[in-house]
């Protein structure tokens, strides 16, 4: 049990002591860049369905539509 109870003393002695938190303009400033990373990659994969279909059953996408016209 000592080496538990150590563990966590050394754990929260880090936390406190070692660990340099954010700020919160820091904080901030890395949420607006993971959501617009997010809508980046959303963006990207919803051109990628428009142009390769987003159902094979139900529709094709623009590829789709181009070969379904030419053959």
């Amino acid at each position: 049990m000592s080496k538990i109870g150590e563990y966590v003393k050394t754990s929260y002695d880090e936390l406190v002591h070692k660990v340099s938190w954010p700020t919160f303009k820091d904080l901030q400033s890395s949420a607006v860049v993971v959501a617009i990373a997010s809508l980046v990659i959303a963006l990207i994969v919803f051109c990628m369905d428009i142009v390769f279909g987003i159902h094979p059953w139900s529709w094709e996408g623009i590829l789709g539509y181009f070969y379904n016209h030419i053959a």
